[in-house]
């Protein structure tokens, strides 16, 4: 299993396999605190090889400097399945997320786990605009 593309970003989509993403960042700028960010996504594309077919389940953390949830764990099940003359095939996922609570300044992970085992980490730097 690979990780093609893990970001946060403004928007994305997918369809048709294809995945379609809009404004990637790591630095929310903030006037106050506590500060809500009103909308951002997390998009991430994997792809699986043959030997990996079957169910492969996941968890998003969306954690801060003190490894404390910001938001609930997001957790699910990817089932890959494709032709026998595919090597290879890609999933998908993209997790939307409304009004998020940001109580502090600093370094914020978004950690993802596959299969039980960490994969990926992508850091969020909240940042006072002055």
């Amino acid at each position: 299993m690979q990780i093609e593309i893990f970001a946060l970003c403004d928007a994305a989509t997918a369809d048709l396999g294809k995945l379609s993403m809009l404004g990637a960042f790591d630095t929310v700028w903030v006037t106050k605190i506590p500060a809500v960010h009103s909308q951002c996504t997390i998009a991430l594309r994997t792809r699986f090889e043959r030997i990996e077919r079957g169910e492969h389940k996941f968890v998003v953390h969306f954690i801060d400097a003190d490894g404390k949830n910001v938001i609930p764990p997001a957790q699910g099940a990817i089932t890959m399945n494709f032709s026998e003359d595919q090597g290879s095939g890609p999933a998908n996922l993209i997790l939307n997320i409304q009004g998020l609570k940001l109580d502090r300044l600093g370094e914020y992970s978004i950690d993802l786990a596959i299969d039980g085992q960490q994969k990926a980490s992508l850091p969020l730097f909240v940042k006072e605009r002055k």
